[in-house]
């Protein structure tokens, strides 16, 4: 895999002669809109292509991938453009493999809400081991909210992506409540309810694992909530259903602070079959510009969790979005808009800013202005992707929790694609 940087005045079309690569493919497996103008400083994943198929009269993917010895996941993998759909027609062009070493062999998982766009979900589901549909909460006498999921663990099944079923302390009003944390793990009884209730809704549905999530938790709590992990451990192995925890991005112990407090590495790493790091939301909607998952920020966090928890339970989360801010920042004042990477790199070409990268944080970033008012844009690109996806090789860890699909994304499932295989849950 080779990432080019798009220099002014460049074309999709010249950048394919240059090396040699279908400019269909490339522009399908960058995401890159038809006829869409470049952004200076934009990135082009080039993966030479070692094998391709010309699909004749009467085959289809199934028999294609059979022939080739290949995993239908892995044919769709390979082929962006499908969209996790099986129609195919007569001559049109599949890649079978790929040129380039990979670095090993890895376990994903995204989340997604019940809103998620069909094409949108089925397009990235074969780059998923697990989808984790948000989210089921927490009454307020403690029982367990619903969730209409049905429609997502459909299309997951489909396409061969096992589903976690996702346990918060979301409220109603979608805020994270510490009351009704406090209120499962101090009332035995309670806690028992619960855990019968998400026993029955995973026989019911079909998921094949737990992914908690409970923040905001008081450090008086914190061995409490350790103990409830164990608890539902104990309740879901013997079924087969491994248990996951999401933990606050810590980099000591006793980090002060409401997010960090509940949270014990040691102890939820014991108690957990595996846990997520929540490694991103450094740059935030109410904080200053920066970059939502820097570099440096991402492996302090990761050189203490593995003090703490073998590393072949983590997960390292991934942001798979970006932020605007209008200047200048205002503490309290203002707020940045969420945007997709995508988004991102069609207002730079639109506003023919001149995308630049950070080499500390290890993101890209520009400058624009509009209406009179300058923004400051942070987001992911491939060069950032490829950093954080390295981690996992680097640290041994059992791969990447992505937040989330609900914008696609296809460059940045081109460069996981050419790092790891995708190990089916």
């Amino acid at each position: 895999m080779e990432i080019h940087i798009v220099q002014p005045g460049e074309t999709l079309y010249g950048i394919a002669g240059r090396y040699g690569a279908d400019p269909e493919l490339l522009r399908e497996a960058n995401g890159i809109p038809p006829d869409a103008v470049l952004a200076a400083g934009q990135t082009i994943v080039i993966q030479p292509v070692k094998t391709f198929h010309i699909v004749q009269p009467g085959q289809t993917l199934g028999t294609i991938a059979r022939f080739y010895g290949l995993p239908l996941r892995a044919l769709y993998r390979n082929n962006y453009q499908l969209g996790g759909n099986p129609d195919i027609f007569p001559g049109q062009k599949l890649v079978i493999a790929y040129g380039g070493e990979k670095l090993g062999a890895a376990y994903t998982n995204g989340y997604a809400y019940p809103y998620i766009q069909p094409p949108a979900l089925r397009a990235q589901l074969p780059y998923m081991s697990y989808l984790t549909p948000f989210t089921y909460g927490v009454t307020a006498q403690g029982g367990l909210l619903p969730l209409n999921d049905w429609a997502l663990l459909e299309e997951a099944r489909q396409l061969g992506t096992a589903g976690l079923m996702h346990l918060s302390t979301l409220t109603e009003e979608d805020t994270f409540s510490s009351e009704r944390a406090e209120l499962v793990l101090t009332d035995s009884e309670l806690r028992l309810a619960l855990i019968e209730q998400i026993k029955a809704v995973m026989v019911e549905k079909g998921y094949q694992g737990l992914d908690v999530d409970f923040e905001y938790i008081p450090a008086a709590l914190r061995e409490a909530y350790a103990a409830f992990i164990a608890q539902l451990r104990r309740h879901l192995s013997p079924r087969g259903w491994p248990v996951m925890a999401a933990l606050a991005p810590k980099t000591w112990a006793d980090q002060p602070g409401l997010l960090y407090e509940g949270h014990d590495y040691a102890l939820l790493g014991a108690a957990a079959d595996y846990v997520l790091l929540m490694t991103y939301e450094w740059g935030y909607t109410y904080g200053p510009p920066m970059a939502v998952a820097p570099l440096p920020n991402v492996r302090q966090v990761l050189d203490y969790a593995v003090t703490e928890i073998p590393r072949e339970k983590i997960y390292l989360g991934i942001p798979n979005y970006g932020y605007d801010w209008p200047l200048p920042f205002r503490q309290g004042e203002t707020k940045a808009r969420s945007i997709s990477n995508q988004e991102a790199v069609a207002i730079a070409a639109a506003q023919r800013a001149d995308i630049a990268y950070d080499g500390t944080a290890q993101s890209p970033w520009f400058r624009y202005t509009a209406g009179g008012t300058v923004h400051e844009v942070w987001f992911e690109d491939a060069r950032s992707m490829s950093a954080k996806l390295r981690l996992i090789q680097e640290y041994g860890l059992r791969g990447a929790g992505y937040w989330n699909l609900m914008r696609p994304y296809p460059q940045g499932w081109t460069v996981l694609n050419a790092l790891y295989d995708v190990r089916d849950g």
